[in-house]
C-alpha cells in the first residue's frame, strides 16, 4: 500500500514539473518578439533649422525687382550648407536660384530676388535642408509662403514697361533706313531693372541687338525704325528711386556712319557719273593744250587731278561672293537681328567694312552686315 502511494506522488511531481516548464517557454516569446520590434522602430529625424522673414515689402508694383531676406538658424555648428527649395509661388518670377548670404554670428541671412508679374502674387513656400559634413540626416524645416500687396502702374501713353532704379542713355546713332524712315540705334543700361521688358510704342518695327542682364545691373542695345517725319524718339520709364515716371529723349540726327547700317543707298546713277567723267576728261585736254601752248607746266595739275577722279569713278566697287545659308544681320552684332537668309551663293558689291563685318547691298537693294567668315573662300 506504501509503495503505491509512493508511486503516485512520483508521477503527480512529474506531470506538474512538465506543465510549468511548457508555460515558461509559452511566455517567453511573446517578450523577446517584442524587443525585436522595439529595435526595427523608426526613429523621426531632429529639427535643426529655424526660419523666419526679416524683411518683405509691404508694397510691389507689377514689373518691379524687390528682395526677400530670410533669417536662418541652424543648432548644428559644423556644416557643410544650408539648401533651399521655393515651392508654390504665384504671380512672381525668381531671379536668384541661391540666395545672397550674409553670415551674422550664429544667424544666416538669405536673399532672394523676384519680379512681379501679376497682382495676384504670393510667396513661395521656402523649404530650407541643412547638408551635413558627416552626412548625418535631420529634417528639413519649411516657412510658408505670404500673400504680396502688388499694384499695378496707371502709366503714360509713352510708358516702355521699364521699371527701374536708374535707366539712362548712353549712346545713340540714327541713319536713314528706306525712303520714309529712320533706324536709330541707342545703347542703355540700367540699375534694378528687368531690362529686358523694353518696349517702345509707335514705331515702325523695334527690337533688341544684345544685352547684359542682371537684376543689379544691366545693359542693351536696341533699335527702332521710325518715320522719318520724326524729330524726337521720347519714351517714359518709372523710376523707383523719384517713385514718378521720367521721360528719355533721343534727338533725331540723321548720319551716315561705318556702324550703322541701313543707310539710304541706292543704285548709282551711270548717266551722271558718264557726264562727269567727260567734264573732267575735258579739263585734263584743255590743260594739256594749254601746257604745249603755253608752255608752262602749271596747268599740269588740272590735268592729274581730273584723271584721278576719273580712274577713281572708273574702278568698279568691289565684288564679294557670299556663301549659301549666310545669315544677313541688320547691325554689326554679335546675336543681333537677322532679316534675311540666302538661298544660294551671291556675288555682291561690298560697301563697307568694320570689325569683322562686312556691309554688302542685296539684289532688292536692302543695306545688310555679313560676318567675314560668311565669304566665300574661292
Amino acid at each position: 500500500m506504501k509503495a503505491l502511494l509512493l508511486a503516485w506522488l512520483l508521477l503527480c511531481a512529474t506531470l506538474f514539473a512538465n506543465t510549468t516548464d511548457t508555460s515558461n517557454i509559452e511566455s517567453s516569446a511573446p517578450l523577446e518578439e517584442s524587443i525585436s520590434i522595439e529595435a526595427e522602430s523608426p526613429h523621426e529625424l531632429q529639427k535643426v533649422i529655424y526660419l523666419n522673414y526679416e524683411k518683405i515689402p509691404s508694397r510691389v508694383l507689377k514689373g518691379e525687382i524687390f528682395t526677400v531676406t530670410i533669417k536662418t538658424l541652424s543648432t548644428v555648428k559644423n556644416f557643410a550648407d544650408i539648401t533651399y527649395r521655393l515651392s508654390n509661388s504665384k504671380g512672381l518670377k525668381l531671379l536668384n536660384n541661391t540666395p545672397s548670404r550674409e553670415v551674422e554670428s550664429k544667424y544666416y541671412h538669405e536673399t532672394f530676388y523676384f519680379i512681379a508679374t501679376s497682382e495676384d502674387a504670393s510667396l513661395p513656400d521656402f523649404t530650407a535642408t541643412l547638408v551635413d559634413k558627416g552626412n548625418a540626416r535631420y529634417a528639413t524645416t519649411t516657412l510658408s509662403g505670404e500673400k504680396l500687396n502688388v499694384i499695378s502702374l496707371n502709366p503714360k501713353k509713352d510708358f516702355s514697361n521699364i521699371v527701374a532704379n536708374s535707366f539712362d542713355i548712353i549712346e545713340y546713332k540714327t541713319t536713314s533706313y528706306d525712303a520714309s524712315r529712320n533706324i536709330v540705334v541707342f545703347v542703355a543700361t540700367a540699375t534694378n531693372c528687368d531690362i529686358s521688358a523694353l518696349k517702345l510704342n509707335n514705331v515702325y518695327k523695334q527690337g533688341t541687338e544684345s544685352i547684359t542682364e542682371s537684376h543689379l545691373d544691366s545693359k542693351i542695345i536696341y533699335y527702332a525704325i521710325i518715320d522719318k517725319k520724326i524729330e524726337n524718339l521720347s519714351f517714359s520709364y518709372f523710376s523707383l528711386v523719384k517713385n514718378k515716371f521720367v521721360s528719355i529723349d533721343i534727338p533725331i540726327v540723321v548720319n551716315d556712319d561705318s556702324v550703322t547700317t541701313q543707310s539710304d543707298l541706292k543704285p548709282k546713277d551711270q548717266s551722271n557719273e558718264i557726264i562727269k567723267m567727260s567734264v573732267a576728261a575735258a579739263i585734263a585736254f584743255l590743260a594739256f593744250i594749254m601746257i604745249l601752248w603755253k608752255k608752262s607746266y602749271i596747268y599740269l595739275i588740272f590735268i592729274v587731278i581730273p584723271l584721278a577722279y576719273i580712274i577713281y569713278v572708273g574702278v568698279p566697287s568691289k565684288e564679294i561672293c557670299i556663301k549659301a545659308g549666310t545669315q544677313i544681320h541688320l547691325l554689326p552684332v554679335a546675336n543681333g537681328t537677322i532679316f534675311e537668309t540666302t538661298s544660294k551663293e551671291y556675288r555682291l558689291q561690298k560697301e563697307d567694312e568694320v570689325k569683322g563685318w562686312i556691309k554688302i547691298q542685296l539684289e532688292n537693294q536692302k543695306i545688310g552686315w555679313v560676318k567675314n567668315e560668311d565669304i566665300c573662300s574661292h
